[in-house]
């Protein structure tokens, strides 16, 4: 892994990428590739924690074989838990840190060293991204700060497309309804409004 020069003009031109789509998921899978391609790493993997299961679930990964994304689920708790809870993580030797959960799997990937990095939005954990580098390697700084940056746009691109998606889709079912409604006539029927308690056999009186 040769040296890259983090500047801002490639913060801003990854930043103002992903702040233009809409859709989750080409989010995730523009901030992996912005993060692989800026550091010239092997690869690099965002995940989305599920409070249910306590598992970060894979979202996107790019640079990876599937046999190694495929190796199993992604425990919150035992798989570098540490950055999680305080923030970002460096493991220099995948086979020699205990808080590496399947370095059998990383090593025949031909993995050496990992960043873990948080992705915290409005206060709560949504998940992490992990970068994957193919020879022992200490991340500087700047690695981290340029990691964490994408990682805290990432999760509010992600946060506000879920949302835009969602309120699209309800927009879309209150149109429905709308047109439904519309169609009605405002004509009530004899029974129409009459309480369950009183029985339909009893005359109901005209207004």
């Amino acid at each position: 892994m040769e040296k890259q020069i983090i500047n801002y003009e490639t913060m801003l031109k990854v930043a103002r990428a992903i702040s233009h789509s809409k859709d989750p998921e080409e989010v995730a899978l523009m901030t992996v590739e912005s993060i692989k391609t800026a550091l010239n790493v092997k690869g690099c993997s965002l995940f989305l924690f599920n409070r249910k299961t306590d598992e970060l679930e894979l979202a996107t990964s790019f640079g990876l074989s599937d046999e190694y994304l495929n190796k199993g689920p992604v425990s919150a708790l035992r798989s570098i838990a540490q950055s999680l809870e305080e923030g970002p993580v460096a493991i220099y030797d995948v086979m020699d840190d205990p808080r590496i959960q399947y370095p059998k799997e990383a090593q025949k990937e031909g993995i050496a060293s990992i960043l873990s990095v948080p992705i915290v939005f409005g206060g709560n954990l949504m998940g992490a991204i992990r970068v994957y580098t193919s020879e022992p390697w200490e991340f500087s700084l700047d690695d981290v700060n340029f990691v964490q940056a994408l990682a805290q746009i990432a999760g509010g691109a992600i946060a506000m497309a879920r949302y835009v998606k969602g309120l699209k889709s309800s927009i879309e079912v209150l149109k429905t309804m709308k047109e439904v409604q519309a169609h009605r006539t405002t004509r009530r029927t004899p029974y129409e409004g009459v309480p369950k308690s009183v029985s339909l056999s009893q005359p109901v009186e005209e207004e």
